[in-house]
């Protein structure tokens, strides 16, 4: 195991947990979970991500990097009248689903054919209002808010992976200055969550967080990987972060994924000279993350502590990114630009039919559109 090797699960693991941390503690407010069982959901999907890095990695000889879905959290934290048990049984649901999908090849050709301007709109959707807030935020805040987006962009010119972990740097000491929180030590904690059966939470949550998860993560992931010259394990990685996934609902937390920002730190040449070798970071990146949830109870107790205000410009700023590249893929191809802005509208509404959620009437609105338009005639 190089230096190297270390540095860079390191600064993966660091950049991946810094700057969606924030939103995945918003997704568990907004479920109403205890503190309890905010905390173990944070390291139960610690957990899971270290034991699928290091399986997939030693198994398939890639260094293969997970992540926890950063889409997935803002669409948990945009939806409204579900319990956390509710939501335990939609995690449970979404797991299913990516397992399936790699062990079932007709279930992956089913979501293959839904359009990827339909399905980044609906990602699009999701985001959006979480920037639009994290921009208000910055009125109360003043001078830290100024702070935290001039780091924010100016690091992001050197290395925009680092852009966000910057600013949460920047708000912490702009908070805590001359005052800094007290935190008791605590030991990670693991709350078993039976789940609940709910037609609205498995239809308006659960599905679209594994099409979410699927789209936006699962498939970069393995874009990145063949970027990289490394030949993914498509199936064995659904597969597995599936059924980690599905194990991890069980104590709260919500889809894991194949990672594509972070995993790019793990694999250029700087990590090791021989590629064949590289597939080794995995295991130092599942240490790190063992060693996070180790940390989490003190972690969260320290975001706890900062002003609201500071979370949701942070959230708003790490969004950014996944937001344009959404937008990207939602308006790519003309012929599509209409049903994704109907995607898009629907989705950031936040429109709520029959207890079943807007990203779902979203991507159905979007289809809708799409097979209307099919409909009409061509010109001759």
């Amino acid at each position: 195991m190089r230096l190297s090797m270390i540095s860079a699960a390191l600064v993966a693991s660091l950049v991946g947990f810094g700057s969606t941390i924030a939103l995945v503690l918003a997704a568990a407010a907004a479920l109403g979970a205890t503190p309890q069982q905010t905390a173990s959901w944070v390291t139960a999907i610690c957990l899971v991500k270290a034991a699928g890095s290091a399986f997939l990695s030693t198994r398939a000889k890639v260094p293969v990097v997970l992540a926890w879905s950063t889409p997935g959290a803002a669409l948990i934290a945009t939806t409204q009248g579900v319990s956390m048990a509710e939501a335990v049984g939609a995690f449970l649901l979404a797991g299913l689903l990516i397992a399936a999908t790699g062990a079932i090849r007709p279930l992956g050709a089913i979501v293959a054919r839904i359009p990827d301007a339909v399905a980044s709109a609906m990602l699009a959707g999701v985001l959006l209002p979480f920037c639009l807030k994290g921009m208000a935020a910055a009125q109360p805040l003043g001078l830290t808010a100024a702070a935290m987006a001039g780091v924010f962009l100016l690091v992001r010119l050197k290395n925009p992976a680092l852009a966000v972990l910057a600013a949460l740097a920047t708000g912490l000491v702009a908070a805590f200055w001359g005052a800094p929180p007290t935190i008791p030590l605590a030991l990670p904690q693991l709350t078993p969550i039976l789940p609940a059966v709910s037609t609205q939470a498995l239809i308006g949550l659960g599905l679209p967080l594994y099409l979410v998860t699927m789209a936006s993560q699962n498939l970069p992931g393995f874009a990145t990987l063949r970027a990289a010259g490394y030949e993914p394990p498509v199936a064995p990685a659904l597969i597995t972060t599936g059924g980690l996934s599905a194990l991890g609902a069980l104590f709260g937390a919500h889809t894991i994924s194949m990672a594509a920002i972070t995993a790019a730190i793990c694999m250029g040449e700087d990590v090791h000279p021989d590629r064949t070798q590289r597939w080794k970071v995995g295991l130092a990146y599942g240490a790190v993350w063992l060693g996070l949830a180790a940390l989490s109870p003190e972690v969260i107790g320290v975001l706890h502590a900062l002003p609201p205000a500071i979370l949701t410009l942070l959230v708003g700023l790490a969004l950014l990114g996944p937001l344009t590249g959404a937008l990207a893929g939602a308006y790519a191809a003309p012929p599509q630009r209409f049903a994704a802005t109907i995607t898009l509208t629907v989705t950031a509404s936040g429109l709520a039919l029959f207890g079943v959620g807007a990203a779902f009437w979203g991507l159905l609105a979007g289809l809708a559109v799409l097979a209307l338009e099919r409909l009409k005639p061509k010109p001759r």
